[in-house]
């Protein structure tokens, strides 16, 4: 886990026209995102593209993520940050303990502070450089960790896979919809920006779709 250090950000909405600033304190975030190797070690399955191990995990739904960050918290010692009766299927049951030092998905605001490591551009890098999207993946996922990171040592916080956070999206308009982040390896470049946000149910599974772990201090 990389220690991010705190700070302030604004994001904005593109298609609301909305913007609005956040206060992050300090915290910590993987270099690369759940790979399916983890995932498997933890759960005793691997969803998602059969490329190897340390490809990143995908066709795992927000509710998938969250119980993962508990049972990863529970075999390391940690108290779990989620809690939920299992009942809702839009997860709206789900509550996340905020002094719990366990395991649990970034918030949306945490996320795009990483992504952006200080750089206020589109995006940190030269696309090729930095990410795995239609144009260099293939067709699929990569391996976790293979493009350059940006300036806090983070890989793949653009491309490769879309990454849950923790947010509702809006919850007025779209209900129990959950925020997901960062741009895929099916992603044209516009995809595949700091500022840019997507959204689905919490049961949501897709092929570009993973997510990378975050912990409070």
């Amino acid at each position: 886990m990389m220690e991010i250090p705190g700070g302030r950000i604004l994001l904005h909405d593109e298609g609301t026209r909305t913007r609005w600033k956040a206060e992050i304190d300090p915290f910590l975030l993987a270099p690369y995102p759940v790979t399916r190797e983890l995932y498997l070690s933890v759960t005793g399955r691997a969803p998602g593209s059969e490329a190897g191990p340390r490809v990143p995990v995908t066709e795992v739904s927000w509710l998938d993520a969250v119980a993962f960050c508990d049972l990863l918290s529970l075999r390391e010692g940690l108290t779990p940050c989620y809690a939920a009766s299992g009942d809702d299927p839009d997860g709206l049951d789900v509550v996340r303990d905020p002094r719990a030092d366990g395991y649990r998905l970034p918030t949306e605001a945490e996320w795009e502070h990483a992504c952006r490591a200080g750089d206020l551009g589109v995006r940190h890098g030269e696309l090729d450089e930095i990410a795995w999207h239609r144009g260099n993946s293939g067709g699929g996922p990569r391996e976790a960790g293979t493009r350059a990171p940006n300036a806090w040592g983070l890989h793949d916080m653009i491309g490769n896979v879309w990454e849950w956070c923790q947010d509702h999206y809006d919850p007025e308009v779209y209900g129990p919809y959950r925020v997901f982040r960062g741009g895929g390896w099916s992603d044209l470049p516009r995809g595949c920006r700091a500022s840019c946000r997507r959204k689905s149910h919490p049961t949501l599974r897709l092929d570009d779709l993973g997510f990378r772990l975050a912990r409070s201090l």
